[in-house]
């Protein structure tokens, strides 16, 4: 007989706590011991623990509520009313509150006409196991590590024995062993929503302004209880009125993975503001990369949207092709040169133009959206063509987070979603060529005063004036000649003048006797911000200022 028990407490080590998930680990715990050990059984487990949090410490006597979690009944008692899985289980002068209270087990040999009102949920409840021929009754506590988890009770029925002390005994040492595997679940699922808070923490909490774009993201942690961490997308405002769309995946999962995204997510920004060329981004955040610790590679996708020419430049490192959806919904795949993934140090990378005519969608994301285990990387790819195809952006959106998309997602996934747009008005942005020599500074100035004239923008005139030429004679005296000058309003008016100059400006004290060298010190005062990147034929300086009442007419 002792041989049989250490058999049967063997076989449920390796039948329970298959996986890391807490109500599978439940279930598979009722379902081994029905009907070995009883006729039916039942697990209820504390809020807390549920929710990913602490269970109680063994030596506390507080009220406890708890949750439902597993059944399992014989055939014979299926129409038995147990409390309801899922849903909050009272136990107020019940028999199995001793469990949860005073954490010592409950052994009824043979039920009186009182005992099934303490051990059902209803009057109902307790009749139906009086008429279904319930006889026995035993609950033991879940206690692992000194924490309370939840109650395990059993029944028997029929011509079933009653329950022994030593049907106590066994039951108290698989409640000992299962309690084990239902906190390492609590402990997993723990750390799990940990590392998902801190991916979704180091990911934009709100879409910064984008003239000319609509932009959507969704973010998704995987459907199974592995692989989060390493996935991120990010959008940046840059001079101009452009924008910058990344998407990323670090080739690993775990702490370490969502750490090194938050770090090339920062440098990616920081390079962005510096140089707009997604290409010498990339390059940029290769060589950050190979100076992490933990030795990862990562694949990433860069765009940058210009409203004044509805085109995109796009560079990718070893990242998924982007799909570009037309105005009739039909989608192909950019045919972007896939580089190297960041930190193999293989570069240069090379980019594309794309021109993005209004009510096109570019839809970039990870591979976790798309891929499974049974097709091959052109299926799935096509699937996902397929899918977005024919849905939106909110269809999209729903279909990630449901992990029901078109690879049926089990990896954490990102979607990145941007709608070309016309910029609100045909005159919200305008650009025009300036003469490459002295007399560019007076027809910029021109052109400003005309155009802030036609937006009703005369207070910002003067001071618009004054910024537009020390940035023309910046570019003349440093820069070889101005080339383009945009001038950009949306949430603020934002002037640029271009040059092909290598240097980027910065501000320095000048001297007494300097004759120059305060221009940049003008701008900084009069304007909200001020700033300067390089381009692919040079450097481009801009400065923005705010547009109050007092700027109208």
């Amino acid at each position: 007989m002792v041989h049989d028990h250490l058999a049967w407490l063997n076989e449920a080590s390796s039948r329970i706590g298959t996986t890391l998930d807490l109500e599978r680990t439940a279930q598979e715990l009722v379902e081994f011991t029905v009907p070995r050990l009883a006729d039916g059984a039942a697990i209820d487990l504390l809020e807390s623990v549920l929710r990913g949090e602490e269970g109680a410490p063994a030596d506390t006597t507080q009220p406890t509520v708890t949750r439902a979690i597993a059944v399992a009944v014989i055939d014979a008692l299926a129409n038995l009313e147990p409390d309801p899985v899922g849903e909050i289980s009272t136990y107020e002068e019940r028999a199995v509150d001793r469990c949860l209270t005073q954490r010592e087990p409950v052994l009824m040999a043979r039920m009186g006409a009182e005992d099934y009102i303490r051990v059902a949920a209803t009057p109902r409840a307790a009749a139906l196991l009086r008429e279904a021929g319930v006889h026995s009754y035993l609950a033991v506590p879940l206690v692992s590590r000194g924490v309370l988890l939840g109650a395990a009770d059993f029944i028997r029925s029929g011509t079933t024995p009653p329950f022994t002390d030593t049907d106590l005994a066994l039951a108290m040492q698989l409640a000992s062993r299962a309690a084990v595997f239902l906190d390492n679940a609590r402990l997993y699922g723990q750390e799990r929503e940990r590392l998902v808070a801190l991916q979704r923490s180091m990911l934009p909490r709100a879409m910064p302004s984008t003239p000319g774009l609509d932009v959507t993201a969704h973010y998704a942690p995987p459907t199974e209880t592995s692989g989060v961490g390493g996935d991120w997308y990010d959008v940046v405002a840059l001079p101009g009125g452009r924008s910058a769309l990344i998407v990323g995946d670090v080739m690993n999962h775990g702490l370490s993975a969502a750490a090194t995204m938050g770090r090339l997510r920062t440098v990616a920004r920081t390079l962005m503001a510096l140089d707009i060329a997604p290409e010498h981004t990339l390059a940029r955040m290769d060589l950050a990369a190979r100076d992490l610790d933990d030795d990862q590679v990562a694949t990433c996708l860069c765009a940058v949207y210009d409203p004044a020419t509805r085109e995109y430049t796009l560079a990718s490192a070893g990242h998924p092709p982007p799909l570009l959806v037309d105005a009739a919904g039909r989608a192909a795949y950019v045919d972007v040169p896939p580089g190297a993934p960041l930190g193999s140090g293989v570069i240069p990378y090379t980019s594309v133009r794309l021109a993005a005519p209004a009510g096109s969608r570019l839809v970039l994301c990870t591979d976790g959206l798309f891929k499974n285990r049974n097709d091959d990387v052109d299926t799935q790819l096509e699937k996902l063509r397929d899918t977005v195809s024919r849905m939106d952006c909110a269809e999209l959106g729903t279909l990630v987070a449901s992990g029901t998309g078109p690879g049926t997602r089990f990896d954490e996934a990102v979607l990145l979603m941007a709608t070309s747009r016309p910029v609100s008005g045909a005159a919200d942005i305008v650009v025009w060529e300036l003469p490459p020599d002295a007399g560019a500074a007076s027809v910029a100035r021109r052109l400003v005063r005309e155009q802030l004239d036609r937006w009703n923008l005369g207070g910002l005139v003067d001071t618009t004036e004054l910024v537009v030429s020390e940035l023309v004679g910046n570019a003349l005296r440093y820069g070889g000649g101005p080339g383009q000058l945009r001038l950009l309003r949306h949430d603020r008016v934002t002037v640029e003048v271009t040059d092909t100059g290598a240097d980027l400006p910065h501000i320095q004290p000048p001297t007494l006797s300097d004759e120059g060298g305060r221009g940049l010190q003008l701008i900084n005062m009069l304007c909200r911000r001020w700033g300067s990147c390089r381009t692919p034929t040079g450097k481009l300086v801009w400065a923005e200022q705010d547009i109050t009442v007092s700027a109208t007419d």
